[in-house]
């Protein structure tokens, strides 16, 4: 794993960013999910890709802001995807939104890309960390 990618995702005073990235996500997701339609430019043409990618983003920076505790990575999981149940069911009262259960996977889907994306620079940088211990 390149010493730059793992210095920008699990270097300690990166943590403050992931944390500022992830707030800005949770408030652009929330609001392009509860406005009555979102804008047309905001669009990948597919509905479930839509979710998928938004919540991809949301778990790979997730996985950064709660660095280094990857043992915590399945309750991420379990949170992230509960923000999105939240959001169904918000959906369900405002039309002419409609909550979706096929929503909620391609959330699960995203939220299971993202941390697949994350976990081999989480292995590098345990790696290497382990490697610096080593006298």
């Amino acid at each position: 794993m390149p010493r730059f990618i793992l210095h920008l995702c699990t270097a300690p005073e990166r943590r403050a960013l992931w944390r500022a990235l992830l707030a800005a996500l949770v408030v652009v997701i929330t609001w392009l999910a509860l406005i009555p339609a979102p804008p047309k430019a905001i669009t990948t043409g597919w509905d479930k890709s839509n979710h998928a990618l938004a919540f991809a983003s949301l778990a790979f920076a997730s996985a950064w802001a709660v660095w280094p505790r990857v043992r915590r990575w399945p309750l991420l999981f379990v949170v992230v995807l509960a923000y999105g149940g939240a959001i169904e069911i918000a959906q369900s009262y405002l039309p002419p939104r409609e909550g979706d259960w096929l929503d909620l996977l391609a959330d699960a889907v995203g939220i299971s890309l993202g941390l697949l994306l994350a976990w081999p620079v989480a292995v590098g940088a345990a790696r290497r960390a382990d490697a610096e211990k080593v006298p």
